[in-house]
């Protein structure tokens, strides 16, 4: 693996609002960064809500962008985007070359999601989420990982958390994407 420097290129990616049982798709943002330090470059790709397209259309967005060859890692809000559309990280880092951590705000109750998915008959999607383990808590964020160790993990955090709790090319993503959908960015990443 690459060594991480104070200008890595860093992505992050967010969805953008949708209504749940209207919205058929949803947006979904990434934001190149300089480590935590400056916005780079912008990507962006539609994923189905509570769909399975979420692993492949993140893999075709970033291995067809001109920063795929220098990315050090991918940072994403969450294993899900648009709802339960969940993103097979593993999958994803092959498909990719590039390390992922999914970063999440609170501790999620997995067993509950779990639950969840049985009940609503999407339990097909349990392994995704079952063969990332336990989150690890970070400073106030809870993070998983594939493709760079803990250690590694952590170093990214603490070069992209430069404003917030929150990794910037996250929070940046965040912002740029429910602006994008409902005409002004509100709430937290």
């Amino acid at each position: 693996m690459k060594r991480l420097k104070a200008e890595s290129r860093i992505l992050g990616i967010d969805d953008g609002p949708f209504v749940k049982h209207q919205s058929k798709e949803t947006l979904v943002v990434g934001v190149m960064f300089r480590g935590g330090a400056y916005l780079d470059g912008l990507l962006s790709t539609q994923v189905r809500v509570d769909g399975d397209d979420a692993t492949e259309k993140l893999s075709s967005m970033i291995s067809r962008s001109k920063f795929c060859g220098g990315l050090y890692c991918i940072l994403i809000d969450g294993i899900a985007l648009g709802g339960f559309n969940v993103i097979d990280i593993q999958t994803l880092r092959k498909q990719t070359g590039v390390p992922v951590i999914c970063v999440i705000r609170r501790k999620p109750d997995i067993r509950n999601i779990l639950r969840v998915l049985d009940r609503i008959g999407m339990g097909h999607k349990r392994a995704l989420i079952e063969k990332l383990g336990e989150p690890r808590l970070w400073r106030k964020i809870w993070y998983q990982c594939f493709g760079i160790d803990t250690a590694g993990a952590e170093k990214v955090l603490a070069l992209t958390c430069t404003r917030s709790e929150v990794p910037e090319p996250i929070r940046v993503a965040h912002i740029i994407a429910s602006g994008i959908v409902t005409g002004e960015s509100k709430g937290r990443a």
